[in-house]
């Protein structure tokens, strides 16, 4: 009798381990559930080749949109969008949309295309506004290292469309409300040239000082965070300092925090850190 009470026991703990499981199951696929994703939205094309992004909409959305550039080494490397949703659960949570970009990616293509590809992004982006449930007027980017990069010239350098082109997309502006940038370069004019792991700054230096932040910082910029570990090897704390030095004499709304040990690409409570911080500065300047 004792042994048959055990394999009774032993039956009732094997069912409650799986409906326990299963609830669990149920649970994740609802939290999934709760976000839709846009995926694969084209924005344009290249050489035969579609240029894209995605859009992630929170459950409740609170109208403004966070664009990131998905681009390190002005590499833009694709991923599914269920990851960079659950990357961005933090953002997703607070009601803001999460829009990834790629952009025509190094090897094949260099840093000024980079520009001109997610230049064109947020004016798609801008042009179907209603199609993403966002106000145009309340978008934030950011991204880090050449994610940062492109950030910031999309946050200093933009322009309000061409109303004569043929294209369409051309015709809207640019312009952003909010940025973030990790460990951006800032002053390409030091490091344009043959580069084995950075292809992409392969390119004529003539055409160098047209793609650094540092040169295009004016009084109509705006808000900008700047965020940067002072053990970067890679991209020197020093380009972070001179831009916020620069935004400051320019009297640009910024601010420039330093991440004492971190180096370049955040993990564990630097991770944290920097992202606790910059959805305060979209919350900021968004909402």
């Amino acid at each position: 009798m004792q042994v048959y009470r055990r394999i009774a026991m032993l039956k009732r703990a094997i069912i409650n381990s799986f409906i326990l499981s299963a609830s669990l199951i149920v649970m994740a696929v609802n939290s999934y559930a709760s976000e839709s994703i846009d995926a694969d939205v084209v924005y344009g094309h290249k050489d035969g080749m579609a240029l894209v992004y995605d859009v992630i909409k929170p459950a409740e959305p609170n109208g403004a949109a966070i664009v990131f550039m998905v681009s390190g080494g002005w590499y833009s490397r694709w991923a599914p969008p269920e990851n960079r949703a659950e990357q961005f659960a933090y953002m997703l949570d607070e009601g803001f949309t999460v829009i990834p970009v790629h952009h025509g990616s190094a090897p094949r293509y260099y840093v000024p295309e980079a520009y001109a590809d997610v230049s064109r992004a947020i004016r798609h982006i801008k042009m179907h506004g209603d199609r993403h449930g966002i106000d145009t007027n309340r978008i934030g980017v950011f991204g880090g290292s050449a994610g940062g990069h492109l950030s910031l010239m999309l946050g200093l350098n933009s322009d309000q469309g061409k109303a004569d082109a043929q294209d369409e997309v051309m015709r809207q502006d640019n312009s952003v409300a909010a940025v973030v940038a990790y460990f951006p370069p800032v002053d390409l004019r030091e490091i344009t040239g043959p580069n084995d792991r950075f292809p992409a700054l392969n390119f004529s230096q003539d055409k160098a000082a047209a793609i650094s932040p540092i040169l295009y910082a004016d009084a109509g910029d705006p808000p900008t965070l700047l965020i940067h570990g002072d053990a970067d090897e890679l991209v020197n704390i020093s380009n972070s300092e001179i831009m916020h030095a620069e935004f400051k004499k320019q009297s640009v709304t910024s601010e420039f925090i330093t991440i004492p040990g971190a180096g370049h690409g955040f993990r564990g409570e630097d991770a944290d850190t920097a992202a606790a911080a910059s959805l305060a500065w979209f919350t900021k300047y968004l909402l």
